[in-house]
């Protein structure tokens, strides 16, 4: 039986494994979301900073619901690897900048004591933009929500991302402690902000002073994350086998690009990202609605595309040439709805896009990149076409994506989306000589400007009865 990967497993030289003492490693970023992309990007980034500028950053890793991928973590106490995969082959390293791993779901206690730490100076978070409880029509906390009505009702067992973040807030305060950063760095609009009003949203509820404490010590810098990493499946743990010479129940393949840029706010320090390339700027939202809607726009339509012609993968679609001309012409859109951004040239910035959509050798599945899209088509889609008719453009190419989006729907009379319920209902009630009437007729879901710009909806209905 093949050993899995711990400290005492022997590696092949060619594995590139921690450059520190994790002996010697302390806590000092709690991070919600054990997920495949944090292992993939925010792990890499610390761990490139300690071995840059050693301190104690070592990450507590957090999962709100799953067990799983706590218990794999803990099975290899703390490490797993990233393979590294493009035409030039594959290369495969280690990650070690973990020193503790809790499901808050079994562990409310302990993450608590954490976030009460006085250890604790950062907090991230990738929980996806679902979990946040962030209300579809004002912006603000839905109490609705699962997590957010159980965490408003019962402040001192919270199960939800907000939840967690008010009360160990609430428990620093009280000790008269510093507060921690909260640095999102999940796909959301001037992210820092959103999460930031969330959470005074639900101080408020719980003491009014809390939430002023909150907003004169606290701080929320925004970010901008990228880095395409698809779900791990058999080939990428037989894959990571043959490299490691041991199982590894985490192992990820990812694409040789990632990007990190940060507002530079923290108040009580924080690693030293810079080493692993991570950008430090005054104003990310120039970079947030780069990727949003180039990268996560042309994702979308992609995804869509792919669902709809039975291709398996992003690279599948790229091997079109019709796909590839589609997907450069919705850069083109997407390009023009955007401000300057500082060190980027747009044009570069879309041939780049297009190689690493075309990497053969990544597999990212066209399921995966569908999911939740009520979450995702306000920030990826219909911001940036009511910014192209505000401008004068008929904003075809975004009416292209929503069309893709509802044709899918119809096509295949499912999805997997928070929101799934109501889209299936708008999809039983389609009409056919309107095919955007019961999907903009859902609360909150559409912009007022765009239920009300009929020649664009048109252009939508259109879309739908090409791909379907």
């Amino acid at each position: 039986m093949t050993p899995y990967l711990s400290p005492q497993a022997t590696l092949p030289p060619s594995v590139a494994r921690p450059g520190f003492d994790r002996n010697e490693l302390r806590p000092g970023i709690l991070h919600f979301g054990l997920g495949a992309f944090h292992r993939a990007h925010q792990g890499i980034y610390t761990q490139r900073a300690l071995q840059s500028e050693f301190g104690p950053w070592g990450i507590v890793a957090v999962n709100l619901r799953s067990p799983e991928p706590v218990d794999a973590l803990a099975a290899q106490d703390g490490l797993y690897s990233i393979t590294v995969r493009d035409s030039d082959g594959d290369t495969s390293e280690v990650v070690g900048a973990t020193v503790d791993w809790l499901c808050a779901a079994t562990d409310r206690e302990r993450v608590l004591a954490y976030l009460a730490s006085p250890y604790i100076h950062v907090v991230t978070l990738t929980v996806s933009e679902k979990a946040y409880g962030l209300h579809p029509s004002t912006g603000g906390l839905d109490e609705a929500h699962p997590a957010v009505a159980h965490d408003l009702a019962n402040p001192d067992a919270p199960v939800g991302a907000i939840g967690y973040l008010v009360a160990g807030l609430a428990s620093r305060r009280d000790k008269s402690m510093r507060p921690f950063t909260i640095l999102c760095c999940d796909n959301l609009p001037s992210n820092g902000r959103v999460v930031r009003q969330l959470v005074l949203e639900m101080a408020e509820r719980r003491d009014p002073e809390l939430a002023n404490w909150i907003r004169e010590e606290v701080t929320f810098p925004s970010s901008m994350v990228d880095r395409i990493v698809p779900a791990a499946t058999e080939d990428t743990r037989a894959r990571a086998k043959t490299l490691l010479g041991v199982e590894d129940a985490l192992a990820l393949d990812t694409e040789p690009f990632m990007q990190w840029v940060i507002e530079d706010d923290f108040v009580s320090g924080r690693p030293a990202w810079e080493a692993g390339g991570a950008l430090f700027v005054e104003n990310v939202e120039p970079y947030e609605k780069l990727k949003l809607r180039l990268l996560n726009g042309s994702h979308t339509m992609i995804a869509h595309l792919g669902l709809l012609k039975g291709l398996e993968c992003v690279r599948d679609v790229m091997a079109v040439p019709e796909f590839v001309a589609m997907t450069r012409e919705h850069m083109t859109a997407a390009a023009a709805t955007l401000d300057p951004v500082p060190g980027i040239d747009l044009d570069h910035y879309a041939n780049q896009l297009i190689a690493r959509f075309s990497n053969r050798a990544i597999a990212h599945r066209n399921i995966q990149i569908s999911m939740d899209c009520s979450q995702k088509l306000p920030q990826r889609i219909f911001s940036p076409a009511m910014d192209a008719l505000a401008a004068g453009s008929d904003g075809a190419s975004f009416a292209r994506v929503v069309g893709l989006w509802i044709a899918a729907l119809l096509h295949f009379g499912d999805c997997n989306d928070p929101r799934r319920d109501e889209l299936l209902r708008a999809a039983g009630a389609a009409d056919p000589q309107d095919y955007t009437a019961s999907f903009v007729a859902i609360d909150g879901l559409f912009p007022k400007q765009l239920v009300q710009a009929r020649p664009w909806r048109d252009r939508v209905h259109a879309e739908v009865l090409k791909w379907l």
